[in-house]
C-alpha cells in the first residue's frame, strides 16, 4: 500500500523550476524597475523555510494516508472514489466521474479556508503560521516561507474528505494543486485581474492578506476562491492607490531561521510563565493572538473596532 503512495508524483516537485523561473524573473523586473529589491537573506530564509517544510511534508504524509486510508476504510458516501488503492490509477473511473473532482475542488478549498481562518485565531496554531507573514516583503520568494508546525498539523483539518468518501490519494492531490496556485498569488507586480477579482483569490486579495495594517488584518483567508471569505464576511478588497505595509503588527526583525520558525512558540511560553491562573495559561493556548489576561487586548477584531470608532 504505502510502495504505491510513495511512488505517487508530487506535483510540486514537477513546478519547482517554474517556481525558480518566476522568482527570477520577478527580481529581474524589480530590480529593472528600480522599485523594490529581494532582501537576500529575506529570500534565503524563506527558501530554507520551504525546504524545510518539504523534508517535514514527505514523512509527514505517509502517516497521514495511513489514517486517511483507515477513515476511507469505514467512509460515509460510496461513489466518491474508486475501489482499493490501485483503483485511483484507473483513469477510467476518473473520466466516468468527473464531477468527483469538481466536488472535492470546492470542498478542499473549503477546507483550506477553515483551516486557515483557525490558524490565524487560535495562538497555539498561529505558532505554526506566522512564519509565514513574517517578512516584511511581498514576493514570490515569501509564497515558500511554510511553517514548519503547520506543516506537522495541518492535514487534520482533510481527515472528514477520505471519510466523507473521496479517495486519499485524491485528497492529497487536490491539497498539493491548491498549494501550487497560491504560490503565484504572491506577487506585486499584478494589480488588478478584471473580473477574476470577484470569485478568485489574486494577487490584490492576499496582498490584503498580508498586511500589518489594522484595517486588513485577518482578511481574505482565501486559497483559490474568494468566495468563501464573502459568504463568511471576512473579505476585503484592496483600496486603490493604497500602500500595503507588510509582515507583522509586532516587526520579527531577524532573519535567523530558527527564530523566524519558533519565536511565536517562546512568546506563548513566557506569557504561560508570568500567568498564574491555568485558565489565562490556556486562554494564551487557544484564544487569537493579541490576547492578553493583564495588559491591552490587541486582538485584531478589537484593534478594528478601535479604528472604526476613531474614523466614525
Amino acid at each position: 500500500m504505502f510502495d504505491i503512495f510513495l511512488k505517487l508524483p508530487d506535483p510540486v516537485l514537477f513546478v519547482i523550476p517554474i517556481f525558480a523561473i518566476l522568482i527570477f524573473v520577478e527580481f529581474f523586473i524589480l530590480t529593472r524597475r528600480r522599485k523594490k529589491k529581494y532582501d537576500k537573506a529575506q529570500s534565503y530564509v524563506s527558501i530554507g523555510m520551504g525546504l524545510g517544510a518539504s523534508i517535514i511534508k514527505t514523512f509527514n504524509r505517509v502517516a497521514f494516508f495511513f489514517l486517511f486510508w483507515m477513515l476511507y476504510e469505514s467512509k460515509i458516501f460510496d461513489g466518491l472514489g474508486p475501489d482499493g488503492i490501485d483503483g485511483f490509477f484507473d483513469w477510467n473511473w476518473h473520466l466516468d466521474h468527473w464531477y468527483v473532482w469538481i466536488l472535492l475542488f470546492f470542498l478542499d478549498d473549503l477546507t483550506f479556508y477553515i483551516m486557515h481562518r483557525i490558524a490565524h485565531t487560535v495562538r497555539i496554531l498561529w505558532a505554526g503560521h506566522v512564519n509565514h507573514h513574517s517578512s516584511n516583503e511581498y514576493n514570490l520568494a515569501i509564497a515558500l516561507r511554510q511553517g514548519w508546525w503547520e506543516y506537522l498539523i495541518k492535514n487534520v483539518f482533510w481527515l472528514w474528505l477520505p471519510f466523507l468518501g473521496f479517495h486519499p490519494l485524491m485528497v492529497f492531490l487536490m491539497i498539493e494543486l491548491n498549494l501550487i496556485y497560491q504560490f503565484f498569488v504572491h506577487t506585486e507586480l499584478v494589480k488588478k485581474m478584471g473580473f477574476l477579482e470577484y470569485f478568485m483569490n489574486t494577487p490584490s486579495h492576499h496582498r490584503v492578506h498580508h498586511s500589518s495594517q489594522v484595517k486588513y488584518l485577518d482578511k481574505n483567508y482565501a486559497g483559490i476562491l474568494i468566495i468563501w471569505d464573502k459568504l463568511f464576511g471576512t473579505f476585503k478588497a484592496e483600496e486603490e492607490n493604497d500602500t500595503v505595509i507588510y509582515g507583522l503588527t509586532t516587526p520579527l526583525n531577524s532573519n535567523n531561521i530558527f527564530l523566524v520558525a519558533f519565536h511565536e512558540f517562546q512568546a506563548i511560553f513566557k506569557d504561560i510563565r508570568r500567568s498564574k491562573r491555568w485558565k489565562h495559561k490556556i486562554n494564551y493556548l487557544i484564544k487569537a493572538p493579541g490576547w492578553s489576561h493583564d495588559g491591552e487586548d490587541q486582538r485584531s477584531k478589537i484593534l478594528q473596532k478601535k479604528l472604526k470608532e476613531e474614523q466614525s
